[in-house]
């Protein structure tokens, strides 16, 4: 087993895989950007290494940094979390030929299952059908017309390297192509570092479940069941569940099966996720996660598998403790992704900014896994988890009733966050009866009286006390001291010595009445487009520029039909909450 491991990531998972560490008496290190020299996960580590910068680009995702970190930690492994690196080949590659261990599969099988489309050709080399689709990447709008016309409309455009909904826009018609292409380009690009995409047809009414794998150096490979994560906006997941409901033993069976042979047609090992659609009693192939999932809690606690600590024991090189015989699915379990977005009437707006209060659930059959405390800051610049909470019970019914109420036990400030829609998808008849899909969220359910606020928010700061205990960086690395300063710029330190942060206010902004014409930013975050001039006339909701926020595209739309007076942004500027970039007159 190994002695010390650095995670490659932040937040929620990087606290997750900090944890199962320290359980195993295994050393972490943790890396950092310069907006997370304050975060948990950094406070959590046995040693912390600043990458520099504040985007992924400049932190997260730079290879030449993380890689210095390792070498001058000493780690002996690296685990990827996911998102960033963990489905990335080349990094894997970078960190196995310097003679440190990867902790997932092997750079050809990443390889394989990291391009979409020689994932397509391998599950079918095993006898596992996907959706109709191109093995033939998109370089001219024609194909997608050409494919359209064949199989008919709305058909999917996903990025080639990527996965959660990223890159993936959906084509209703052949008028959408041009900008569905050049978004899905774009987006992928900024989340994967890769705009390659391809096309398939989009199923009208599918559900989505997937099976998660575990394979070793040993040849051996097995499935700890399946996972139901049809409850989505924006081809993101809001809830999983485990298992997936109203599913016949035997597509049960034969889902895992072909889970499994996907995982040894491509030499995988380590922990996996293979997700299908599912429709009309049919699955279809979908893709393969190289790497752990962020739902994967709810195959832990119906399984009764920590997949972390099967993650360090497979990439040390322990053979599976298991066979396919042993595993045992026991009750029922449900993941809710609490996001800092407010849910706006089904818009889904991100909502960064300080964490002003947290108050979690407790009780019989509930977790939470988070990567955030009070007076954490949900930057603008990364994804907008803040936690996932995890409830199990006997049964499903029982499940969604524990979850319901740790849900209402669950206090928030600071952000709006999905809470309220959570709540509503929960209690609906539709998911309760095992009838939603995928695009029931968006399609069905009425979320049009549905919002978020962001709770009380404190402006005055804690009485400051003499005492502080702070972080200091020394060539890079991160040391924690405790130091003597003057009362007014000291924090009061918690019982048993611990510390406490001032709360801090979260930030507010105008917003431009209906029909104004005053066209603002909801939140804050990156134009990556304009999409009108000065002089232009416009029509009410048409879409007249591209905000970037917490790695989502969102459109600012036209309140009334007019002609553009002034446009105050370009590609590029950042803005803030209730900034004004376009006017209309």
């Amino acid at each position: 087993m190994f002695t010390k491991v650095l995670i490659a990531n932040r937040g929620e998972i990087a606290v997750r895989v900090i944890r199962a560490c320290q359980e195993l008496g295994i050393a972490t290190v943790a890396v950092y950007s310069e907006l997370d020299r304050e975060a948990l996960h950094v406070r959590l580590a046995d040693e912390a290494y600043a990458l520099g910068g504040q985007t992924a680009a400049e932190s997260y995702l730079n290879t030449d940094a993380i890689v210095d970190a390792v070498q001058r930690s000493g780690a002996q492994a690296v685990h990827p979390g996911y998102g960033f690196f963990s489905e990335n080949a080349d990094f894997a590659r970078t960190i196995t030929e310097m003679g440190v261990s990867f902790i997932g599969p092997p750079p050809a099988a990443i390889d394989v299952m990291g391009d979409k489309i020689s994932a397509r050709e391998a599950a079918e080399k095993v006898g596992v059908d996907g959706v109709p689709g191109t093995t033939d990447l998109i370089t001219d709008a024609q194909q997608v017309r050409n494919f359209g016309a064949e199989h008919g409309y709305p058909v999917a455009i996903k990025a080639a390297y990527g996965g959660g909904g990223r890159g993936m826009k959906v084509v209703g018609g052949e008028d959408e192509i041009e900008a569905a292409i050049e978004s899905a380009q774009r987006e992928a690009l900024a989340y994967f570092a890769r705009d390659e995409i391809y096309i398939e047809r989009y199923l009208t009414k599918p559900r989505h479940v997937e099976i998660q794998v575990l394979a070793d150096n040993h040849g051996n490979c097995v499935y700890l069941g399946d996972r139901d994560c049809s409850a989505q906006r924006r081809h993101q997941k809001l809830i999983e569940e485990a298992p997936a409901p109203g599913l016949a033993p035997d597509t049960r069976r034969a889902m895992g099966e072909a889970a499994v042979k996907v995982a040894l047609g491509c030499g995988y090992v380590n922990a996996g996720t293979v997700e299908f659609l599912y429709e009309n009693g049919e699955f279809f192939y979908l893709e393969m996660n190289t790497r752990l999932q962020v739902e994967h809690p709810v195959t832990e606690v119906v399984s009764g598998v920590d997949l972390v600590e099967m993650q360090l024991r497979v990439a040390s090189g322990e053979p599976l403790p298991f066979s396919q015989d042993d595993i045992e699915i026991s009750g029922a379990a449900i993941e809710v992704r609490i996001n800092a977005e407010d849910p706006a009437g089904g818009r889904f707006l991100p909502s960064p900014g300080p964490l002003t209060a947290l108050r979690l659930p407790n009780g019989y059959g509930t977790r939470f896994d988070g990567g955030y405390e009070a007076g954490d800051e949900i930057s603008q610049y990364y994804d907008n988890l803040v936690g996932k909470l995890v409830c199990w019970g006997k049964d499903r019914p029982t499940a969604i009733a524990r979850t319901l109420r740790a849900l209402r036990e669950l206090h928030i400030e600071g952000v709006a966050t999905t809470i309220p829609a959570d709540i509503a998808i929960l209690e609906h008849p539709d998911f309760q009866n095992v009838e939603h899909s995928t695009k029931w969220v968006e399609e069905v359910l009425d979320l049009s009286e549905i919002s978020a606020d962001k709770g009380e928010t404190e402006t005055d700061d804690d009485e400051p006390k003499v005492r502080r205990d702070v972080d200091v960086e020394v060539n890079g690395k991160r040391f924690a001291v405790s130091v003597w300063v003057p009362e007014s710029a000291g924090a009061a330190p918690a019982a048993g010595g611990g510390k406490t942060r001032p709360r801090r206010a979260a930030g507010g902004g105008a917003d431009g009445g209906a029909g104004s014409g005053q066209i603002v930013a909801p939140m804050q975050g990156t134009v990556v487009k304009v999409l009108v001039g000065v002089g232009e006339e416009v029509e009410s909701g048409q879409a007249v520029c591209v905000l970037e926020a917490m790695k989502m595209e969102n459109n600012l739309n036209a309140d009334k039909a007019g002609k553009i007076a002034e446009v105050k942004v370009g590609a590029g500027d950042s803005v803030g909450a209730g900034d004004v970039v376009v006017v209309i007159e």
